[in-house]
């Protein structure tokens, strides 16, 4: 029942309430007595005149009746504030200031302790103060008799025969009231009374019913009657009318339902309905119960009635049935129910992913939006990061924070359109693309769709499948999305679409603009370490069918792995490792010669041999003419050693290790501005035109390019030309330009983790990269200096160590 909260109404003038007889314990018939037992209501206003059946069933209700019966039979009928408030808790500030005088005509109980009272309505009253007795005796209270306004007036007449005229109208449109309400008001004169029998019947709330029971004018109460008259028909014309609708469909539908029942009687009679195979009738009954929308049904039930005029051994014939079975398979109008608790999500995107607190808070704001508006849209998400950091993964778990089922599409070497789209049925085994092909599989019309490796999509002569894709991936348009093979709009707005990949610079323009981006960083060596005690190691325990209680890692162990095994933005070869090692571990169990394995940093090595990678930075900077860049590769990010040498020569730059053409301008670049500012730099040369300087980045087999190591190379020639080395442990990233300014460049947060990674100790970035240093882990900077800087000049000085340093300046 609602929850009574209404305000008190405003003080009226009323005449003098006069208290009422005070009489003791009379007969029946006599005048009520001044203090009465107070009956609280739940959501029932008992009006003067009104008969009211009631259940009372708490111990302190039922003694109140058991007074009454045996006394004068007069109780106060008063509604609560709280509909919801069992009566024998009900204080006096619980209950309106108004109620009814009632007498109790019946009382009967039953077997199961409850009591079922008659009580009848005899006049308003109006609560004067509650009478103090003892805890849980029932309310005691002194009232006073509201007497009805007395007026007579031509307005009033009219009130009454306007709101008498509306409720017959009332009653002939609503089927819960008998026809006998319309001659029950017709027969009263009195406009009270009038008033009083519209209320009751009328719907409407508790606290409105309490508002006309508190009004003793019969002239207000028929003005607050009229205008909820008028609701009240409003809503009845309207339910009328949506009836009215609702079974001329349903005619429509039955009439439909009997010609085609007579079309097959008369099929039946002429032997026709013999000829079509049971296959048909097996469509007709999917398509009744596929709930496809109007435009999809009336294509289907087309096709339906062209494959009933084709000969089964027609090769159409398959064709037909085939598009039909597509179309009847799909799922329409299925589709699975959000979980839209948040708290939930939230902790199974926690158990199954560690960190990648942005990702987690898109989805919990997608889903906090859904929450709220049940008819959201989808988002277009694409996560971009190096492999190994969990991108598909997370896909499943975001299916499984929502609730939905989760289907997964790899477009990595797709180069033909109709992948996607779909083949035109006019070819010999045409078949739907995969986004309709993957929906038909899941079964339902809202799953999690994950793209997979977008950035690999390809193009030839037979289409370019990533323009297919524009349509899939727009949330303007892929409520109508048109597969070439179906030819019927299929509504793809519920999908929550997510793409994945590694690099952005391949992904055409149009479809990255269609997409939320969210990178995904490399990670820390502290991380790792987390993800593989908290996942990688146990799920390797269980795939390799050892126990937890027999093998154990120690986080020195890990951290071996990581550093020495391992050099990747992701975890997956840190999986292989610890695979490597449960492997080793479990030949020996199965041939008894181990029971309990504890893998220390020691038994890391043995298991796995020879270090795989080694800090190199320390040895490979001691010469001059060798400076650690910093590059930035889809795999996350790599320290990258450039080398300078001078030789006799004419004159000659000479650029080796597969340099693209950004990379040998900044080489060109670095030696103009050497050469321009030999003397302020502390370089004496001045025979440029009888030697060759060679410069060489290792790695030669892998394409490298951007305008990121200008700074290293122009730190690694003034090292070679001072003949002085660069400190081991400083790394540097910078574009440069002919004045010296140094740029800023991008990916500063992978280039940082790399450094992490390969043992540098100071960072020297361009000054307009300082505000990318708050994507970096803290523990990463409590660990490492950076430098900011603006020109060369300032690189220069904290590149060189002690006195060098300086001197360059």
């Amino acid at each position: 029942m609602p929850e009574g909260k209404q305000k008190q109404p405003e003080e009226q003038s009323m005449p003098e309430v006069p208290a009422a007889g005070d009489t003791g314990q009379g007969q029946v018939g006599e005048q009520p007595p001044p203090v009465l037992p107070v009956l609280p209501l739940g959501n029932v206003v008992l009006f003067p005149g009104m008969v009211v059946p009631l259940i009372v069933n708490t111990p302190r209700s039922i003694r109140l009746v058991d007074e009454v019966v045996a006394g004068h039979r007069y109780l106060l009928a008063v509604l609560q504030r709280d509909p919801q408030m069992p009566d024998d808790q009900v204080k006096p500030e619980d209950l309106y200031g108004y109620g009814c005088l009632a007498r109790l005509v019946k009382m009967l109980k039953f077997p199961d302790e409850t009591t079922r009272i008659l009580i009848h309505g005899v006049s308003r009253c109006k609560i004067t103060h509650y009478v103090s007795r003892e805890p849980g005796a029932a309310l005691m209270a002194r009232y006073g008799i509201l007497k009805e306004e007395r007026e007579h007036s031509i307005e009033l007449e009219a009130l009454a025969r306007n709101a008498a005229q509306r409720f017959q109208e009332v009653v002939s449109l609503s089927p819960s009231l008998p026809d006998e309400l319309k001659i029950a008001v017709m027969n009263i004169d009195d406009a009270g009374r009038l008033a009083d029998l519209i209320a009751v019947h009328l719907t409407m709330t508790p606290e409105e019913r309490q508002q006309l029971l508190e009004d003793y004018r019969p002239r207000s109460r028929l003005e607050k009657l009229t205008g909820l008259l008028a609701r009240e028909l409003e809503v009845l014309h309207l339910g009328t009318e949506i009836q009215n609708r609702v079974t001329e469909t349903l005619a429509q539908n039955q009439r439909e339902f009997f010609l085609r029942e007579q079309l097959k009687a008369i099929k039946h009679e002429l032997g026709e309905d013999q000829q079509g195979p049971p296959e048909i009738r097996e469509l007709e009954e999917k398509i009744n119960s596929a709930q496809m929308p109007p435009e999809v049904e009336k294509t289907a039930r087309k096709e339906v009635d062209r494959l009933a005029t084709i000969p089964p051994v027609s090769p159409e014939y398959a064709m037909v049935r085939t598009y039909l079975e597509w179309l009847t398979d799909l799922p329409w109008a299925v589709q699975t129910e959000d979980r839209l608790d948040i708290e939930a999500a939230r902790r199974i995107l926690d158990k199954d992913h560690y960190d990648l607190k942005k990702v987690k808070d898109r989805i919990l704001e997608f889903l906090a939006v859904l929450k709220l508006k049940r008819d959201l849209k989808g988002p277009i998400l694409c996560f971009v990061g190096p492999p190994g950091v969990g991108k598909t993964s997370l896909g499943q778990s975001i299916a499984r924070a929502l609730g939905r089922k989760f289907v997964r599409l790899s477009l990595g070497g797709i180069r033909d359109e109709a992948e996607i789209r779909g083949h035109r049925r006019t070819y010999i085994g045409a078949l739907p693309g995969r986004i309709v092909q993957s929906l038909r599989r899941v079964g339902t019309r809202n799953p999690v769709f994950m793209l997979d490796e977008i950035d690999k999509i390809g193009a030839d002569f037979r289409g370019d499948p990533a323009s297919a894709l524009l349509e899939v991936l727009d949330p303007e348009q892929n409520s109508s999305f048109s597969d070439h093979y179906l030819e019927v709009p299929f509504d793809l707005s519920n999908v929550l679409f997510i793409t994945t990949a590694n690099v952005l610079d391949t992904i055409p323009p149009a479809l990255r603009d269609r997409t939320e981006v969210i990178e995904i960083p490399g990670y820390t060596l502290q991380e790792k370490t987390h993800i593989a005690r908290r996942f990688l190691v146990p799920k390797q325990i269980k795939a390799h069918g050892l126990k937890r209680s027999g093998i154990s890692f120690r986080r020195e162990a890990i951290e071996t792995i990581i550093s020495e095994y391992t050099r990747e933005a992701g975890v997956r070869n840190l999986e292989r490792e610890i695979a490597n090692i449960c492997r080793k571990t479990a030949r020996g169990v199965a041939e008894g010669r181990r029971r309990k394995v504890e893998v220390t940093k020691a038994m890391v090595r043995r298991m796995l041999g020879p270090r795989k990678f080694e800090c190199e930075v320390a040895e490979q900077t001691i010469d001059p003419g060798v400076a650690t860049g910093l590059a930035w590769t889809p795999t996350g990010g790599e320290i990258l050693f450039i080398e300078v040498t001078i030789m006799p020569g004419k004159g000659q730059l000479i650029l080796t290790g597969s340099l693209g053409e950004i990379m040998k301008e900044s080489a060109r670049a670095s030696l103009s501005y050497v050469r321009a500012n030999a003397e302020r730099l502390r370089v004496k040369r001045s025979d440029y035109d009888k030697v060759d300087i060679h410069i060489h980045v290792p790695a030669g087999a892998i394409p490298k390019d951007g305008p990121s190591a200008g700074l290293a190379m122009i730190l690694a020639l003034v090292s070679l030309l001072r003949e002085r080395p660069l400190a081991p442990d400083v790394a540097m990233t910078g574009e440069i330009t002919l004045r010296g300014k140094v740029m800023p460049v991008g990916g500063i947060k992978e280039k940082v983790l790399a450094a992490a990674r390969a043992g540098i100790r100071v960072v020297i970035l361009p000054r307009r990269n300082q505000h990318d240093l708050d994507e970096i882990p803290k523990d990463i900077r409590r660990k490492m200096t950076f430098k900011f800087v603006q020109t060369v000049d300032e690189a220069i000085r904290y590149a060189f160590r002690g006195k060098a340093a300086a001197g360059g300046r």
